[in-house]
């Protein structure tokens, strides 16, 4: 995931509904269970945690049976004292208290209670990037050190590895036409850190690699789950056991499912963007925005896929009265900078979602250089009575005005390549007149019609209309 390119709005439920899944999560409800069952005679070792001999009750009191019980207990006791629900009395008794933020997950607000979720979550992404316990044993010099040459792994690599697949299942969740709330092919994701982007067929080393850190993947994946990060399937352990070359084959053509697959949940998408903050990177939520000045709102959409903005720009009308925020979006549209005619293009698209209340807004504007034409445009599609026609003045400024804001959104698009191509044909002086248009960017557009043009005739008329434009703007 590139660090420099802007992240899609990520839509989130409610801190309170998400507040509700974190304590719902089966590590932190275990964690907040231990905290409560401790007592005076809840003994911990050195690094806080439960002392062998207590394994046992711990897994009773969570209603735990089986081979994993007591290392399953263990894992909810670490959560329990690294997110402050169990705090240590006295380190050398071992002795343990309820810690302060216990009664959090009770009486406090949503906000306390995705902050100790938080918590638990980066006590488990640690545990996930830490190799097999069998192998850290075997790892162990004869002084109690870990001897990290002998395990093939280098922690800070592992944790650059898995923050990065899990950077892409953020992009893949959020970006419009991506998975959305589906589940990724656990092979898919593995590829996306291995496979490079200019590679065509990948090679068979490449291939190995990415089976490799698929299986990394579905170990850390399962030890995510109980934290509530991500829905996940493993893969199916009948295809390591299965020596059976053509039923294997069969069965990836048949059933990608079979290699596992892997979706963010709500909780998990809003733990993932807490950490892309944290990490100084731009990551936008739907909302964002409702509450500050058209302004930003107009420039923070900038960027924004058209879902999104148009979502965004509906949760901002939604807390302001149609007619003052009419006015406020047409205010905001004003400027000969360079980023106004995008602003003007997406003041033009927020006031399509507002009713006929913000007509008086519009009709105020009727006059305006910048922001008559729009005005035209809204109350004619609106059904608005006694429009006064555009000048040609007026329609050759909002020409240039539109492709303007095109190319800043689009660049050089197949469908602007299609507005310029009927644009010259429909009007045959078009670009005798398009030059003197009084507007800081038609020398940029005419260049760009220039270019987008396929006739060549035509697209030396275009170019020579754009340096006559730059000459009388001093250009």
């Amino acid at each position: 995931m590139s660090e420099s390119s802007p992240l899609p709005p990520v839509r989130l439920t409610s801190e309170a509904e998400l507040a509700r899944d974190a304590l719902a999560t089966p590590l932190l409800s275990r964690a907040a269970r231990l905290a409560r069952w401790a007592g005076p005679d809840t003994r911990v070792g050195a690094g806080g945690e439960l002392v062998e001999e207590q394994l046992p009750g711990a897994a009773d009191a969570l209603g735990l049976t089986g081979d994993d019980a007591a290392a399953t207990a263990s894992e909810a006791w670490r959560v329990a004292v690294d997110t402050g629900l169990v705090e240590i009395v006295d380190e050398e008794e071992g002795t343990v208290a309820a810690g302060a933020d216990l009664a959090l997950l009770t009486s406090g607000a949503p906000q306390d209670v995705l902050g100790v979720w938080l918590t638990a979550l980066e006590t488990v992404l640690a545990d996930a990037s830490v190799p097999d316990l069998d192998d850290l044993a075997d790892a162990m010099d004869g002084g109690g050190e870990i001897d990290f040459s002998s395990l093939d792994w280098d922690p800070e690599a592992e944790a650059e590895f898995l923050d990065g697949v899990l950077g892409n299942l953020y992009l893949l969740t959020v970006s419009e036409g991506g998975a959305g709330e589906s589940p990724v092919p656990l092979p898919a994701l593995a590829a996306s850190m291995i496979v490079p982007d200019d590679m065509g067929e990948p090679t068979n080393d490449v291939l190995e690699q990415v089976s490799d850190a698929m299986m990394r993947l579905d170990d850390q994946f399962r030890l995510l789950e109980p934290v509530g990060l991500v829905d996940f399937q493993p893969v199916d352990e009948t295809l390591m056991a299965d020596t059976d070359e053509e039923s294997s084959a069969a069965a990836d053509e048949a059933d990608v499912s079979r290699y596992g697959m892997v979706r963010l949940t709500p909780l998990g998408l809003y733990g993932l963007r807490a950490r892309l903050l944290e990490s100084g990177l731009s990551a936008p939520a739907v909302g964002d925005l409702a509450d500050k000045g058209a302004d930003a709102l107009l420039d923070g959409t900038a960027d924004f896929p058209p879902t999104a903005a148009r979502a965004e720009t509906e949760q901002w009308l939604a807390r302001r009265e149609p007619l003052a925020a009419a006015r406020e979006l047409l205010a905001a549209a004003r400027g000969g900078d360079a980023g106004a005619p995008l602003r003007r293009l997406h003041c033009q698209q927020a006031l399509s979602l507002v009713g006929l209340e913000a007509e008086p807004a519009l009709r105020e504007v009727l006059d305006d250089a910048e922001l008559g034409g729009l005005a035209r445009v809204w109350l004619s599609e609106h059904g608005a009575a006694d429009v006064p026609p555009p000048s040609e003045a007026m329609i050759f400024w909002l020409t240039i005005d539109t492709i303007a804001a095109q190319l800043a959104a689009e660049g050089n698009s197949a469908e602007l390549q299609g507005l310029v191509e009927g644009l010259a044909q429909q009007h045959g002086g078009f670009f005798a007149a398009a030059w003197r248009v009084d507007h800081p960017a038609t020398p940029d557009v005419l260049e760009a019609m220039g270019r987008l043009h396929p006739d060549k005739k035509v697209a030396k008329e275009a170019r020579k209309a754009a340096f006559k434009a730059r000459s009388q703007q001093g250009g």
